[in-house]
């Protein structure tokens, strides 16, 4: 085509050309919105305290024949279904995983769960692993404990028959090896209305402490379970599970435990927050299908 017949064409038709040719096609926009932060979530959660967050407890979902398995998501102390999994939660279910999780340690309708005995809260998630096996068909689920969730889901597998029942654990700062009521405290005051909670009405606080009945029985002898592949995932700038490390991670062979920050040096999350981290959630997705890991970005 001759310069002549191009300076012909009207620059609306040349504006439409480029875009057709060079234009970046649109993408998608995931299935389910992914809240950003810990705060947003318990903004969030106060419209309903026993409302899942999107992408979780969807009805009728069917495990993919990528992600065969559904993930069971355990929240922390003083926490609940939408200001702990906000973030995760809908980043699973954008992934293809079927995901649910359900009220523990308290009222399904108060803003502050997760705070009733550990044992009670660990036979709460045998059923929910129980109903979600049954409803899906799958074999075997994966878990996700966050903070205490993570030392019910030790206590699920090792003292309530779990470990045929689940393929893959990640414990999100686990209180594995027991705390501090001091860093409970410090805990709560995320939470509103949290630090009235700490002591005589909080026995999951008193589960949670070093040397409790609980933290005895889950480290007498070995905590993890054979066959099931356990991941921890811990972050350096911990305030809540201390000695930052030595007191969430599972020190035995074949166990994972992971630094948020070897992996992400910049990454600020801190106990409260990892549930919102980007780097967590590759680190998640890592964890429950190590054979299609792919790197993460910061």
């Amino acid at each position: 085509m001759s310069s002549k017949h191009f300076r012909r064409w009207s620059p609306a038709i040349l504006a439409a050309i480029a875009l057709t040719t060079f234009a970046t096609p649109a993408v998608a926009a995931p299935a389910y919105p992914v809240t950003s932060n810990l705060f947003a979530g318990i903004a969030q959660s106060l419209r309903d305290p026993s409302a899942p967050p999107p992408g979780v407890n969807v009805a009728s979902c069917e495990p993919s024949a990528a992600h065969t398995r559904p993930v069971v998501l355990i929240t922390g102390t003083f926490g609940n279904m939408t200001d702990d999994w906000a973030g995760l939660g809908p980043t699973l279910a954008n992934a293809g995983y079927c995901v649910y999780s359900t009220p523990i340690g308290g009222a399904p309708k108060s803003v502050l769960q997760t705070i009733g005995r550990v044992p009670d809260s660990a036979q709460q998630i045998s059923s929910l692993v129980d109903r979600v096996r049954s409803e899906t068909g799958a074999a075997q689920v994966d878990l996700i404990g966050h903070s205490q969730g993570g030392l019910i889901g030790e206590y699920y597998l090792k003292l309530l028959g779990g470990a045929s029942k689940v393929h893959s654990f990640v414990g999100l700062s686990p209180t594995t090896h027991g705390t501090t009521l001091a860093g409970l405290a410090y805990l709560a005051k995320a939470f509103p209305g949290g630090e009235a909670l700490v002591g005589a009405a909080c026995p999951a606080c008193a589960d949670q402490i070093v040397g409790s009945p609980v933290v005895r029985a889950v480290g007498d002898g070995p905590i993890a379970q054979s066959d099931v592949d356990y991941t921890v995932i811990e972050t350096r700038n911990e305030f809540v599970v201390t000695p930052a490390g030595s007191a969430a991670f599972i020190d035995e062979p074949g166990v994972h435990n992971l630094w948020v920050q070897d992996t992400c040096p910049a990454d600020l999350a801190d106990h409260a927050g990892l549930s919102y981290s980007k780097t967590v959630y590759g680190l998640v997705g890592n964890a429950l299908d190590p054979a299609h890991a792919e790197p993460v970005h910061c």
